[in-house]
């Protein structure tokens, strides 16, 4: 069988601006909790609510090793073995 494949991304880069007077890491990054808990998973569902819409593409999640606050892979796939030539 033949396979062919090709890469994506799409990166966030999350970024706080704190006061003048801040020390650094005081909060222990409570900012990025936001983002963990709430905006995070809504990206991540609409993703596949927007994949649901295109049937032909199958979407599921791949882990390379990375912790999934660092990265979340998302593999797409597209059968056309069991096309007639």
């Amino acid at each position: 069988m033949h396979h062919e494949e090709q890469s994506f991304t799409l990166r966030f880069s999350l970024e706080a601006t704190f006061p003048e007077d801040y020390e650094g890491d005081e909060d222990e990054l409570v900012w990025t909790r936001d983002w963990e808990s709430r905006v995070k998973p809504d990206i991540i569902k609409g993703i596949f609510q927007t994949l649901k819409r295109y049937p032909q593409w199958a979407g599921r999640f791949r882990n390379r090793g990375m912790s999934a606050s660092q990265e979340i892979e998302i593999v797409l796939e597209r059968d056309f073995s069991n096309r007639q030539l």
